[in-house]
């Protein structure tokens, strides 16, 4: 199924706004950080912000895509080149939004065979289907791809001045690179998480300069 052409959230381009967008960025990468599952991040993430009726974060699969684990996947997963590694890649969409984009290597040997028949026939979210095997998550990497205010702000950088256009908000805002692991730290997920300006798409903050 083709990615959904999505319309990006329309915040006034103004320090206020921006400052408000990377202060909601960066609590969404504390949440992440601090939850073992990216899906029941999302999901709560997605009821507080209103971004659905039905705030349930739902897998879209994506087919026809397969990356093969190559050298860096097999030794983070601690696996030789002769272990089956399967590929899945999901969008994780909250009612008509994506939220995240993922890349899943896993290893079926470490999972249930009806933990793999859900992953292989149905779009449930990789998080869903193996909770009852109380994984951990070790976050590798984690960074901002877009920075909504200049670099040395808070020590007095100029601000951008503020535009007549919507704040102009870059397809994918954040990404994540993490391997899930067993409660015995063995692992057997690695995952490349990319989340979009989606997770923005609702109304901006009323905000107003402080008083003088």
């Amino acid at each position: 199924m083709p990615a959904r052409a999505a319309e990006p959230p329309l915040w006034p381009d103004d320090a206020m706004h921006r400052l408000a967008a990377l202060a909601l960025l960066q609590t969404l990468n504390a949440e992440l950080l601090s939850n073992p599952s990216a899906t029941l991040t999302l999901d709560s993430w997605c009821a507080a912000h209103r971004l659905a009726e039905k705030p349930t974060i739902v897998a879209d699969r994506v087919r026809g895509q397969d990356k093969p684990a190559g050298p860096e996947i097999r030794a983070l997963l601690k696996v030789d080149a002769d272990a089956p590694v399967n590929y899945r890649r999901v969008r994780l969409t909250c009612g008509d939004k994506v939220l995240s984009e993922a890349d899943n290597w896993y290893l079926p040997a470490l999972l249930t065979p009806a933990m793999n028949a859900t992953l292989e026939t149905t779009d449930t979210s990789f998080g869903r289907v193996v909770k009852p095997l109380d994984f951990r998550r070790t976050t590798l990497g984690a960074r901002l791809l877009w920075a909504p205010l200049p670099e040395g702000w808070a020590m007095g950088a100029p601000l951008p001045p503020a535009g007549a256009a919507p704040l102009a908000i870059p397809p994918f805002v954040l990404e994540h690179r993490a391997v899930l692991t067993l409660p015995d730290g063995t692992p057997f997920s690695a995952l490349v998480e990319s989340y979009t300006r989606e997770t923005l798409a609702f109304p901006p903050p009323a905000l107003a300069a402080p008083a003088r």
